[in-house]
């Protein structure tokens, strides 16, 4: 039931909640209180990754008529039943009203393309080892960063850590409902990056 248990432990992941340190994140462990940011500006909407999913969304109907005790993962129900939902996870309803805000969302790095040192291009997703160590969340958890032709030297270099831990950093720029299917998954959203930050949560 290995397969099993790793997609229902991406759905846990889903609405989960975690620590603030980068060091002490767990595979399928979320970001934490995104409204709590630190570096919150009001020239962006901060958003939460369950912003993204339409509320009337279920990503575990397709298992919800199976007894996961009883099967394992050579089952032909069990392995029809996990086709069903990564499909269904590939193309997740959007939030349609996010396109075209400037948004302010923290969340993990994978990278995609890489100069030598240099990330290029990522994805963001909302717990720690999906698409590395796990499969890819449903696609309207998965958000494709376009960044601009140069970086400022301590954005990239901000980046770059975070890509080399899968850490977390905060992304700022225009979302657009746009999907991409890219080599580390399927992503339901774009955002244009206009400015890259460390993620901390906003000290008590």
């Amino acid at each position: 039931m290995d397969k099993i248990f790793c997609m229902l432990g991406m759905i846990v992941a889903i609405g989960g909640h975690v620590s603030a340190l980068a060091a002490d994140y767990k595979v399928g462990e979320r970001i934490g209180e995104v409204k709590a940011i630190s570096q919150a500006n009001p020239t962006y909407k901060t958003l939460d990754w369950d912003d993204m999913m339409p509320v009337d969304w279920d990503p575990m109907k397709s298992l919800k008529e199976l007894d996961l005790d009883k099967l394992d993962d050579a089952d032909p129900r069990a392995i029809e039943a996990l086709e069903q939902m990564r499909s269904a996870w590939n193309d997740a309803p959007i939030v349609q009203k996010l396109d075209k805000q400037r948004v302010q969302i923290p969340g993990f790095v994978v990278p995609l393309d890489m100069n030598g040192t240099q990330v290029r291009e990522f994805l963001l997703v909302p717990y720690f080892g999906a698409c590395i160590h796990v499969p890819p969340p449903p696609s309207n958890q998965v958000i494709h960063i376009i960044l601009p032709k140069t970086l400022p030297k301590d954005q990239q270099k901000t980046l770059d850590l975070a890509a080399r831990q899968y850490g977390p950093i905060s992304v700022s720029g225009l979302m657009e409902t746009v999907a991409s299917n890219t080599s580390m998954g399927f992503a339901g959203y774009r955002i244009k990056a206009e400015r890259l930050m460390p993620y901390k949560l906003k000290e008590n």
